[in-house]
């Protein structure tokens, strides 16, 4: 492999929010690879603590009611936020794949819980590039509510186990719909220990 083609997929890497992708079917290799590929991820003991539930066609309106009733029930009322109800009714009708990422906390707990959380960012960490290098947009939605018991109850989750985003795919609406990115100097966040 060309290590110049690595660097340009992670650094054109962007977020492609639900609004902002086409209708258009994602299409089954492109899936396949990209959860095949968050299966790769780094994963201390083998635990390999990542789940996915991914709701295309018809199923990705009963999962937007199902948010947004969601939210509705665990947040308090006083902590809700004007309009977002509404929103999670309608993202995931706008984009045409929608993925719950979800952790499976390791029965014996040998494993922290912390180090299965970095597994499944890593797992999500390659589905986005995969998705980039397939010319797919990606949007990895992390809502404080999706924490609440009401939501492990929802997918049907062990007490210790997490939801941990919701992960939007499809493909950008226009083809120069994607973003420019932009970084600070590595420089500024560098410091090297030499002997």
């Amino acid at each position: 492999m060309e290590p110049t083609a690595l660097d340009e997929i992670i650094r054109s890497r962007r977020t492609i929010k639900p609004p902002m992708m086409s209708d258009a079917p994602v299409a089954e290799e492109d899936l396949r690879a990209i959860l095949e590929n968050a299966n790769w991820a780094p994963t201390h003991g083998l635990t390999q603590p990542w789940r996915f539930r991914v709701y295309r066609g018809d199923a990705r309106h009963q999962l937007a009611d199902d948010l947004a009733n969601l939210y509705l029930t665990a947040v308090p009322v006083e902590e809700q936020k004007e309009g977002k109800a509404d929103k999670l009714r309608e993202m995931p009708k706008r984009a045409p794949v929608v993925i719950l990422v979800c952790m499976e906390r390791q029965k014996i707990e040998k494993i922290r819980e912390l180090e299965e959380i970095e597994a499944v960012a890593c797992a999500v960490q390659n589905m986005h590039l995969t998705a980039t290098a397939r010319g797919l947009g990606a949007f990895w939605s992390t809502p404080p509510f999706l924490y609440k018991p009401e939501m492990n109850a929802y997918l049907g989750l062990g007490e210790k186990d997490r939801c941990l985003g919701i992960f939007y795919l499809g493909y950008p609406a226009e083809s120069d719909a994607w973003p420019k990115g932009r970084r600070q100097s590595i420089d500024d966040r560098v410091e090297f220990v030499d002997a």
